[in-house]
């Protein structure tokens, strides 16, 4: 069995393996003793340029990559956190996939097939809003295949992580934890101004009435699939300033144990000297 990634110290919000989740003993309001946006504004800073200096040797070094996974409920933050913590990385580095309802082709193959394709190649940093993980929630909650189905899902799921992890993919995983009280505020925020009410859909108050068989199917998915290879990580999101804290620290901390090099200079470069 290949050995676990590089990885920092960091348990804190990290589910350790065979631990069971109960999301309702989680706070989704901690806040580590911060009081506001304007408290860690230096930190967040500090930690998007870690993240900035260290993408390019990832890049360079063409040896590793990182793969991040971010899963919450409807307004948890996902956009969000992509937008504040990945300020100043460059793009040629970096990419971003979404996923929705799959399509025709999508749907002739296995259910990872379409994740596979967008997992990151050697030297990028890879996020999927949304993910492989959509196979064991929405299709338990919505009763979309058997549970003997979804339910085996998790097996293959750890499977393919190690996979990735056996060919140098360092993987990530966030679930932005936010309170049922948190996300009415959020609804509303968006019915309330105009700017915002192409964010909202009738089908979120639908969803919303799932918000229980969510919470229970979201417990057992971080449970049976936290590993050395590709932890969970519960990241408390009611605060969307302190979410982008943890997460943005988790990565610069993740990137740094990677310890990615710049590739060695070609011999003889001393000596070189640019024509006229």
């Amino acid at each position: 069995m290949a050995s676990p990634p590089p990885r920092p110290d960091y348990p804190r919000y990290r589910v350790d393996a065979g631990t069971p989740v109960r999301l309702a003993d989680v706070r989704t309001d901690e806040t580590e003793g911060y009081g506001s946006k304007r408290d860690v504004k230096d930190e967040l800073s500090a930690q998007r340029k870690r993240i900035a200096e260290l993408q390019p040797r990832l890049y360079a070094e063409q040896r590793q990559s990182l793969l991040i996974v971010l899963q919450a409920m409807d307004t948890g933050g996902k956009d969000g956190a992509i937008k504040h913590v990945f300020r100043g990385v460059n793009p040629q580095g970096c990419r971003v996939w979404s996923f929705k309802a799959p399509s025709a082709e999508e749907r002739a193959h296995d259910f990872l097939w379409r994740y596979h394709r967008r997992a990151p190649a050697r030297g990028m940093i890879t996020i999927f809003n949304r993910s492989h993980y959509e196979d064991v929630l929405v299709v338990r909650v919505k009763g979309l295949v058997p549970e003997a189905v979804w339910r085996a899902r998790y097996d293959a799921i750890c499977d393919f992580e190690r996979s990735l992890a056996r060919e140098g993919v360092v993987v990530l995983k966030f679930f932005l934890h936010i309170s049922k009280e948190e996300q009415k505020r959020r609804l509303q925020a968006r019915l309330d101004d105009p700017a915002k009410h192409w964010k909202f859909s009738s089908n979120d108050l639908e969803e919303r009435g799932y918000w229980d068989d969510y919470q229970r199917a979201f417990e057992d998915a971080l449970s049976a699939t936290s590993t050395e290879h590709a932890p969970w990580y519960v990241v408390p999101a009611d605060k969307k300033w302190f979410r982008n804290l943890v997460i943005a620290r988790t990565i610069a901390d993740t990137l740094e144990a990677m310890a990615p090099q710049f590739p060695p200079a070609e011999q003889g470069l001393e000596r070189v000297v640019v024509p006229d």
